[in-house]
Order: C-alpha cells, then structure tokens, then sequence
C-alpha cells in the first residue's frame, strides 16, 4: 500500500496509539505509501476556538511529513470527524488536493471545533526541496497553502517509506507528528511540555486490541504561545510504543 505531507503548538489533549505486536510488524514490512489512495487515520487537537474567529475556521494549513514523501493538511471542524484526502494531483510544483467526509452514514459529529489534520501522498515528479503550493478543497471552501522547500528531505514522492516517526510545523508552537501504526488505534497523548528548542509528548500504554494494518496517523502537538523555538527543534517521543526523537522540519 503506497501513500506519501509545515506547523508550531498549543495544549492538546488526549489524541489517540497503536500498541502494534511484532507479529503485525513483520506482517506488514514490505508496504509502501503513495498518493491519495488509502485513507490515513488522523488525531485532532481538542477544541480551542479561543484564537480563532469564524472567518479562520475556513484557513488551512500544511506541513511536509515522512522525509519529502508526505504531506498533511490542517482544517477545522469536528473533533471526531477528520476528512480524508480523496484526489490529489500535480503540475509542476502545484499540487491540487480534494478533501472528503468519510462518508460513514453512521458517523456521529461532534459539536466541537478542533484542529485536524489529513494526510496524503505527494505525487511523483513534486520536488519536496522547492516550494509546493498546495490547492486545498473542502466542501465549498478552497484554500492555497505555500510550503517552503527543505534541501535536507531525501525522499522521493511515490518511493517507499521507512515507516520513521516524522514531524513538521504548520503554524508557531503547532505540528503534526506522522506515526505508524494500526488505524484502529490512534496514539492517545498523556502529556506535553517543551522549552526552547526541545520538547517531549508522553504517550499512554494501551492494551487495546488493535487491526493488524500499518497505517499513517496524524497527531496534531500544540505548545504555548512563544514556549518553543522552530528552528532545530527535537520533539521526544516517550510511551505508546512510539519512544524515540524526531526533527521537527518546517
């Protein structure tokens, strides 16, 4: 299965992890992520319209993700409902991105407004190095989102991941972190603290029994206004399974 995602932060709380078996681990090593195909499961950040009048709840933001192969954007909306990357394709460096409702009929919405972000595969040929303008639709709301270029991304859209925990900015303090995991269950975060150029998220243990699947999952990380620095941030992951440390890019 092949998919290919900028950010800062605020408070979040608890998100959703995979507690994956080596079992499923090694069932899964040969997949790959490509564009658009397979819908990605996604963690919003809780409600906090505090900042945000009506008119900001249309703005959409974006971020790099999966070292150039991967791309996320960040509406508003429903805490329980995160829409899907349906359709994306290129010219050049532009990318066109069309964003659905799962279409579940059973689905029942939250009446919160939250951050939540969907991710996506860059199509091959988009040079993750050079500015990407990426054109958002949802609904009846259409948005351009420009990212800058990062010379130290080395994967190729379309390639296969390494299925490496990664993370960018999409606003001051706000990220997306990009994890592996099974779909049915999302990483649930526990806590969240961070200080200059470092930062740590604290992930529960879950016993919960899992699908057997690799998938992406999008976990929004939001610190305090002017709590931490952009540039060379370290981000530590602690529990869940997730434990490690990832660049922020961005």
């Amino acid at each position: 299965m092949a998919l290919p995602t900028r950010a800062a932060s605020r408070p979040a709380t608890a998100l959703s992890v995979a507690a994956l078996s080596a079992a499923a681990l090694l069932l899964l090593a040969g997949c790959t992520a490509g564009p658009g195909a397979t819908a990605p499961s996604s963690t919003p950040v809780p409600s906090s319209s505090s900042g945000a009048d009506g008119d900001d709840f249309d703005d959409m933001e974006a971020t790099v993700l999966d070292d150039g192969r991967m791309f996320a954007v960040v509406t508003w909306g429903s805490s329980t409902c995160v829409p899907q990357v349906d359709t994306v394709s290129a010219n050049g460096q532009t990318v066109t991105v069309e964003l659905v409702d799962s279409g579940d009929a059973d689905a029942v919405c939250t009446a919160d407004m939250a951050q939540r972000a969907s991710i996506g595969g860059l199509p091959e040929g988009v040079d993750p190095t050079k500015e990407i303008t990426l054109q958002v639709t949802y609904g009846d709301v259409t948005d351009d989102v420009d990212l800058d270029g990062d010379a130290s991304f080395t994967g190729a859209p379309g390639s296969s991941t390494e299925y490496t925990s990664s993370a960018g900015w999409f606003d001051d303090g706000s990220l997306v972190l990009l994890t592996w995991g099974s779909s049915g269950c999302l990483p649930i975060v526990e806590g969240i603290e961070g200080s200059g150029t470092s930062g740590t998220v604290t992930f529960a243990d879950d016993d919960r029994a899992c699908t057997m699947d690799m998938a992406p999952r999008a976990t929004i990380i939001a610190f305090g206004d002017d709590q931490v620095e952009d540039d060379d941030f370290t981000l530590n992951l602690v529990g869940g399974g997730l434990d490690g440390t990832v660049q922020v890019r961005g």
